[in-house]
């Protein structure tokens, strides 16, 4: 049964967007069945509350979410954020890419595992991949009966600029990014740490983010240096929450990624 704080600590995630209802009071969440309707109780105060939250629905700025539990990715438009950006981004140090030999996704845990310890979000009796989409998208609706599985919401695709309307029908029309991608933490170090670490950063909010499924496909496991995301409004915010990833696990980019990150905001 999924425990009154948990249900809470989620409906804080989502940005008031949901009320506790007495079904959730007196029983477990979970099971199968049809979609089920937002609710249309949330006081007006909550909604604004949310959408502040939330940077009208098209995320917050990297430098104001540096543990990436804030919703999505803004862009940094002004000269001191980009100043900020930049000076974020020289303090993550160079390095050659390792072999990629003995990489597998497996070396990271299961996919979406909601028992990685150290990192936000963790053991709430959600999977990380569900926690994501609640934590970016809009218009939520959840499977009848559960308070974790999302079947359908709109999301604003930093990636690619546009607004997505997503059914869990096409699910691979957004798909988790990870900014560091696994197979580049692997050359870049990840290769030496303990299986407890390589499955922090495979669910770490900060190196997470719902994207367009396409524009993810491109990237595959490219440094900043091969791949930028197609918006040029947000490549330098891109770079800084790639660096903020580097920074927290003590890994290296390679020297044309730095290059091309701090080129990003203005470098």
């Amino acid at each position: 049964m999924r425990k009154l704080e948990t249900h809470i600590s989620r409906t804080a995630l989502r940005g008031g967007a949901l009320v506790l209802s007495a079904a959730v009071l007196t029983g477990c969440g979970g099971g199968s069945g049809t979609d089920a309707k937002p609710s249309a109780s949330a006081s007006a105060s909550s909604t604004a509350s949310a959408s502040a939250s939330a940077g009208n629905g098209q995320g917050v700025s990297p430098l104001a979410n540096p543990d990436g539990t804030k919703p999505g990715l803004a862009p940094l438009t002004s000269e001191a954020d980009r100043q900020a950006g930049r000076e974020l981004i020289e303090k993550v140090r160079t390095a050659g890419r390792g072999p990629k030999t003995g990489y597998d996704r497996d070396e990271f845990g299961h996919a979406w595992l909601d028992t990685a310890d150290g990192v936000p979000l963790a053991r709430n009796g959600c999977d990380t991949r569900n926690d994501l989409l609640a934590r970016d998208g809009r218009q939520l609706r959840f499977r009848s009966g559960s308070d974790c599985v999302v079947v359908s919401m709109n999301l604003h695709d930093p990636y690619t600029g546009k607004d997505i309307a997503w059914r869990k029908e096409q699910a691979t029309e957004v798909q988790i990014d990870h900014v560091m991608p696994l197979s580049y933490d692997w050359q870049m170090g990840a290769a030496h740490w303990n299986e407890a670490k390589r499955k922090q950063i495979a669910n770490d909010p900060l190196n997470l983010l719902p994207v367009d499924g396409p524009a993810n496909n491109a990237k595959r496991d490219s440094g900043p240096a091969s791949w930028l995301p197609p918006d040029k409004k947000i490549r330098c915010s891109y770079a800084v929450r790639f660096a903020q990833v580097a920074l927290k696990y003590e890994l290296p980019v390679t020297a044309p990624d730095k290059t091309t990150m701090l080129e990003q905001c203005g470098g």
